[in-house]
């Protein structure tokens, strides 16, 4: 029998209109991207990935990046965290001081530089650690009626998986949901990711199945929720350069056939918002610079010169960036070519991931003290 789609998504009191969620990403999904993207269509976004002890010893950085648009009326951040004490006091101060709507707890990043301290997607195979963590989360925010929900991935490799233990681990906990990437930590970005995880994981528990991996067009997030019986999707790359994409889906879980194919002129169109709202946000040369990053993205699969790229890839100005934008064509069409493939990372497999020394040989963690790092910033 064929799955009724869902047209919104329930995260305990929290009622998303579209069953979308904007996946973290570092130096990505600032305040302006968000709002970006929340101007094309409804859904969920997420404030890039914060950690713990950063946000409780009060780390400037950490604090720089809990920055919301002021039209940002939901307000969701995603935490980092290995030790349930500092989780605990930094969900209350993202309750109490800045108002969040929703907490997500990173149990999903695939960085050495995180797994090697047992954070991230390693984490989980401490099944006893990840309790002690979800509980400590969701006891700081229940007083403010915020959910927490979890992300992870199938496991540390295909000989240690994790995705099961966890989502029964999260249920008990009383987390709202959990999202799963449907790759392994040694995948890291690579491969394709496994949708039938994530229907196993839906079939396992009673809670909301976030779906998350290869989510390029509306059509892949219909298909995998047609296919696993998730509750939603996350999206992460497929939106690089892309923030229309939120529209499509908006309008495909509404039952509309709607796709977007821009023109180069309604692309850089698109571009110049972008760089105007981090303008706004940081200033004008810092937020020029934060753009940059994101000009191959927004022209991947069109003809736009090396030269030309170049210089937008060093564009200090707003009115530098208008100028260079004007010698595009705009009348030149999307790049149907582009349609349905990876953006941003990929990478290659890692024949191992690195590991605390002895992490494997019990599954725990009770008492294995691990120390935070309180400038960690990635995603998963």
């Amino acid at each position: 029998m064929p799955r009724t789609l869902p047209t919104s998504l329930t995260l305990g009191s929290l009622v998303v209109d579209t069953p979308v969620v904007l996946a973290p990403m570092a130096g990505i999904t600032n305040a302006a991207y968000r709002r970006l993207c929340a101007e094309q269509g409804a859904g969920l976004y997420v404030c890039e990935m914060i950690t713990s002890r950063g946000l409780v010893e009060g780390d400037q950085h950490t604090r720089d990046m809990l920055v919301f648009d002021e039209l940002e009326t939901v307000r969701s951040v995603q935490l980092y965290g290995t030790d349930p004490v500092y989780v605990g006091k930094a969900a209350e101060i993202l309750c109490a001081e800045y108002g969040v709507a929703h907490i997500d707890l990173n149990f999903g990043c695939p960085v050495p530089k995180v797994t090697r301290k047992g954070g991230g997607g390693a984490l989980p195979w401490k099944r006893v650690l990840l309790g002690q963590i979800l509980e400590a989360a969701v006891a700081a925010a229940a007083p403010y009626d915020v959910p927490v929900t979890m992300k992870t991935r199938k496991g540390i490799d295909e000989d240690h998986l994790t995705y099961l233990d966890a989502g029964r681990i999260a249920q008990e906990s009383g987390v709202a949901a959990i999202a799963l990437h449907g790759r392994t930590v040694a995948q890291a970005y690579s491969g394709e990711a496994d949708w039938d995880a994530i229907a196993r994981l839906v079939d396992h528990v009673d809670i909301p199945v976030l779906g998350n991996g290869d989510i390029w067009e509306a059509g892949d997030a219909l298909r995998m929720v047609e296919q696993t019986g998730a509750a939603g999707v996350v999206v992460g790359r497929g939106c690089l350069g892309r923030p229309w994409l939120f529209r499509d889906l908006a309008a495909a879980f509404a039952g509309e056939q709607v796709a977007t194919l821009p023109t180069l002129g309604e692309v850089t169109g698109m571009m110049r918002r972008h760089a105007e709202l981090l303008s706004r946000h940081m200033g004008e040369v810092r937020g020029c610079k934060e753009f940059r990053k994101h000009v191959s993205w927004y022209l991947k699969g069109f003809a736009a010169g090396g030269e030309l790229r170049r210089s937008l890839g060093l564009v200090d100005s707003l009115a530098a960036l208008d100028a260079l934008l004007a010698e595009l064509d705009p009348t030149e069409p999307f790049p149907t070519a582009e349609l349905g493939t990876p953006r941003g990372r990929q990478g290659s497999p890692r024949n191992r991931v690195v590991l605390p020394e002895g992490w494997l040989d019990d599954t725990d963690g009770s008492d294995c003290g691990l120390q935070e790092d309180a400038g960690e910033a990635t995603g998963g």
